[in-house]
């Protein structure tokens, strides 16, 4: 049998995941029940009538941020990324989404997701692309930038796109968190290979990545790497499939499924810790961590498997559409509506299917006194 490597000194950039230790990794030898890792929730940008909701944007983040309150989490505000349509937002509206944050939340931080402007005719990779946009995100203290994948800087083979990374990382003055997809996403979508991830975990204006994955376990084998050789480096799972796993890790999530689930997330991340854990809000007086936590995860699951649920192209992209109706359905935005240029849409009988997908989380959340709301 081939011996696994186990060193990142005998890592190459055409190292595949599974010719090392950290491939073979069980979830169960990672858990950790002392850490309540930060809350990375990607905001939703509603609209009403074809423009923005500015006061919904508010009230869903001040939810959010209520129930990461109550239990005793760290949320950072995610904006501009998929869930908040980068894709749809010319520079303007992405700007006003940065400034209303900061006006509504003046000591928040946040993250805001950077891609490339005006790539659509090119035929290789452009790192002054990004600039633009770090250019508007930097104005601002108190953030930190993700610099989500985009098709040709994901077409780059592992040691062009490790120094495409790093000159992309000579503009930065804010932290950075690099960003990988598996192709279920989109179809030119490419995750790290283990030499990749190591290369860029060294970087010190990289403090983390995110890894949104539905194939393969890539969050398990960044988190095996980062943790086997001590990386000053935080993985952020991405992955609205499979929530808990960050939790029982202690690692953060970085996923748009907070803006529905948010209160039974972080009852979870709470409820997943022993007594003795320096963050815990709630203890249990046994000294154990609440077992009935399994339930929370399977309620929040049962949500978000149906607001990212796949559509017949194999896609979870109108997931924003959902996510509106269910914070339509909670009474928290005016409207159900997407950015008026969005493609990604559910059917008509979208906020019926939201409904019934609630009931479940609600129920478990009266029963285990998990407040839904947070009404003044």
């Amino acid at each position: 049998m081939k011996p696994l490597i186990a060193t990142p000194q005998e890592l190459t950039p055409s190292t595949n995941w599974l010719d090392t230790k950290w491939a073979w990794t069980s979830e169960e030898s990672l858990i950790d029940h002392h850490t309540k890792a930060r809350l990375c929730a990607a905001a939703l940008l509603p609209f009403r009538n074809k423009q923005p909701d500015w006061e919904g944007f508010v009230s869903s983040i001040a939810w959010m941020q209520s129930a990461a309150d109550y239990y005793g989490v760290e949320l950072v505000v995610v904006l501009n990324a998929d869930t908040g349509y980068i894709f749809n937002l010319d520079n303007a509206l992405y700007s006003e989404v940065l400034r209303r944050f900061r006006n509504a939340f003046p000591g928040a931080k946040f993250i805001a997701g950077v891609t490339a402007r005006g790539a659509e005719k090119d035929s290789s990779f452009q790192p002054d692309r990004y600039r633009p946009l770090l250019d508007i995100v930097q104005q601002y203290d108190n953030c930190e930038v993700m610099l989500m994948t985009s098709k040709w800087l994901s077409a780059l083979a592992p040691e062009p796109k490790r120094d495409a990374y790093f000159a992309i990382a000579d503009w930065l003055i804010r932290p950075g968190i690099v960003h990988a997809l598996e192709p279920a996403f989109v179809p030119w979508a490419k995750p790290f290979e283990p030499w990749l991830l190591w290369q860029l975990a060294q970087h010190p204006k990289f403090i983390g990545g995110k890894i949104s994955t539905l194939d393969e376990p890539h969050f398990l084998y960044w988190a095996a790497m980062c943790r086997d050789l001590q990386l000053d480096f935080a993985p952020h799972s991405g992955d609205d499939f499979g929530i808990a796993t960050a939790i029982k890790l202690g690692l953060p999530l970085l996923i748009g499924a907070a803006v529905s689930g948010a209160p039974l997330i972080a009852a979870a991340k709470d409820m997943w810790l022993t007594d003795d854990a320096p963050r815990k809000k709630f203890t249990t007086g046994s000294g154990a961590f609440d077992t009935r936590v399994y339930k929370v995860f399977e309620a929040f699951q049962s949500l978000e498997d149906q607001v990212f649920r796949l559509d017949a192209s194999m896609s979870a992209a109108a997931y924003k559409h959902s996510t509106a109706h269910v914070l339509h359905e909670l009474g928290i935005i005016a409207s159900p509506e997407s950015h008026p240029e969005c493609t990604d849409l559910r059917g008509s009988n979208e906020a019926i299917r939201m409904q019934e997908s609630l009931r479940r989380p609600k129920r478990v959340a009266e029963i285990l006194g998990i407040p839904f709301r947070f009404d003044s």
